[in-house]
């Protein structure tokens, strides 16, 4: 069966993701990319995973060099078409990075700073795995992603602690 790229696209559209603007460069030439393609890979070590297009600007720049995942916030969409190509006339904020890590944006939900740990070929993506060296998160709510639009979360309709799933590790029965 032949894969229809636009449908593919099309059908994976259909996974609601946070949005995220992955930041590299130095504190006077930062750079920026949004990208919905990130998560968690290992607590120990820590380690998260971005892919970017490999005929991006960004993923040149982020090949072997420090990378901060900043998760936006509601009402950041402007912000997150900024950095996909799209300009706003609002100002760019950024925040100062630790030494060896790479800047960050103001104002965001959270920020994951990573050094790099690997980075593997994913077709015409290039996967980029990060060793988490500095993170911070703040309330509010994320940005949503689905079905090709920026979406607001609405609010939580039950608790649904990871704790107390059958899938836990550490559950005795499960070893």
């Amino acid at each position: 069966m032949r894969i229809d790229p636009r449908q593919l696209r099309n059908c994976l559209g259909h996974f609601a993701t946070g949005v995220t603007v992955v930041t590299c460069g130095s504190a006077e030439d930062p750079h920026g990319a949004t990208v919905n393609s990130f998560t968690a890979v290992s607590m120990d070590p820590p380690l998260v995973l971005v892919s970017l297009d490999r005929r991006s600007r960004s993923c040149g720049l982020l090949e072997g060099n420090p990378f901060t995942v900043n998760v936006l916030r509601e009402p950041q969409d402007e912000l997150a078409l900024h950095f996909a190509g799209h300009p706003t006339s609002k100002p760019v904020r950024w925040e100062k990075p630790a030494d060896g890590l790479a800047p960050r944006l103001a104002g965001s939900l959270a920020y994951v700073a990573c050094t790099p740990w690997r980075c593997y070929d994913g077709g015409d993506h290039v996967l980029f795995l990060g060793e988490v060296k500095e993170f911070e998160f703040h309330g509010g709510d994320p940005l949503v992603f689905y079905l090709g639009a920026f979406r607001h979360l609405g609010g939580a309709f039950e608790d649904v602690p990871w704790l107390e799933s059958a899938d836990h590790p550490g559950l005795s029965w499960f070893s």
